[in-house]
């Protein structure tokens, strides 16, 4: 996907820088170093100019994006997550009692004159973890961004984010999958007139650490090249499109019958059916090993790209994109298990959106 043709006021775009961090496993593999590694690292601050803000975010999971924003007054500061899978804004609470709020940045609302709280009960349900706790409003940040009175979660319990180097997450998704009666922070935004197109942009560099970007209220016309395709979204909820099918050396291997995809920032890999994934890990020639898929490295160079067909255009994924080697070890990114939640339905996460320029546009409901 290619994607956009917006013709947008650069003074109304706010652009965000991304940071390509390791994958999740390879942290893990590494846990014992994961404490000095964030330590070592330091966020620099907002760079501003007449034009576009720059904020310095990081890429993580090879494809969640990390950004700090802040909450209150005076601001306290959080790493966040930008989120296309969700809805929803939170970060954890002081008084939340869960191992991996020890390792992260706590909301404290005795601090913020502007907080105000709204007591509801909310619990927030991800792939990766659960998070329990209450609703507050507050004045969010996002570089030079302002969102008055926004209603955000704060966590008390949570469970699998104990060993992320971020500390909360921000949804980019539709309303209808946030928390009933409040509004997500981009509505938000887009009500006060923070910008003057609802759209917001991810350019993913492929080969350096820094250079990514996600841009707010319009598109910079050099992050891409070539033709751009829209794609109508076929499910406001998620960033959902319909997908025609998936080849490989010009046999179609999945979604034979057309299918759906989600396009997800906040997921690192690819997701189907296992059915059809194993198929594709067939033709590969990969193995099982553990939880995942490998193949010979040697074969990155004469593997065939996975082409994914979505509204009548081919986007190839090449196997230098789809194989990714940790400690010498060549992986698949292909995952099962969708079909716990539908019959024929793929996530396509940032290790697809890094070879195609992705494009939201809320108000005509299209990519």
């Amino acid at each position: 996907l290619v994607l956009l043709g917006l013709v947008a006021l650069s003074e109304c775009i706010v652009i965000l820088p991304l940071r390509k961090m390791k994958t999740l496993r390879e942290t893990l593999r590494e846990k014992n170093l994961l404490n000095n590694f964030l330590e070592e690292q330091t966020y620099r601050l907002s760079k501003n100019d007449s034009k576009i803000t720059i904020h310095p975010l990081r890429n993580y999971l090879d494809t969640a994006y990390v950004g700090n924003i802040t909450i209150g007054t005076p601001p306290q500061e959080f790493r966040v997550v930008f989120d296309t899978g969700s809805a929803n804004l939170w970060v954890p609470c002081i008084t939340c009692t869960s191992p991996a709020c020890y390792t992260h940045n706590t909301f404290n609302p005795q601090k913020s004159s502007s907080f105000r709280d709204a007591g509801s009960p909310i619990t927030i349900f991800y792939g990766s973890g659960i998070i329990q706790g209450f609703l507050g409003s507050d004045t969010v940040r996002i570089g030079n961004l302002v969102s008055p009175e926004q209603s955000f979660g704060l966590s008390l319990v949570e469970y699998g984010f104990d060993s992320v180097p971020f500390d909360g997450i921000l949804g980019l998704a539709f309303p209808s999958m946030g928390i009933k009666d409040t509004i997500p922070i981009f509505d938000n935004l887009w009500s006060h007139g923070a910008f003057s197109e609802p759209v917001f942009a991810f350019y993913l560099n492929t080969n350096k650490p820094e250079g990514s970007v996600v841009m707010f209220g319009g598109v910079d016309h050099r992050y891409y090249k070539g033709e751009l395709n829209w794609i109508p979204v076929s499910q406001t909820s998620h960033w959902q499109i319909s997908m025609n099918n998936i080849s490989m050396n010009g046999n179609v291997t999945a979604c034979s019958c057309g299918c759906q995809a989600l396009l997800d920032t906040g997921t690192s890999l690819i997701y189907g059916p296992t059915e059809l994934v194993t198929n594709i890990h067939k033709l590969m020639n990969a193995k099982p090993k553990d939880s995942e898929y490998v193949v010979s490295c040697d074969a990155v160079k004469t593997l065939p790209p996975v082409i994914f067909n979505i509204n009548g255009i081919d986007y190839p994924l090449p196997p230098q994109a789809y194989i990714i080697k940790i400690q010498n070890s060549c992986r698949s990114v292909f995952q099962g298990g969708t079909e716990n939640s539908s019959l024929d339905t793929w996530i396509l996460g940032d290790i697809f959106l890094r070879q195609y320029f992705s494009v939201f546009d809320r108000k005509n409901k299209r990519i």
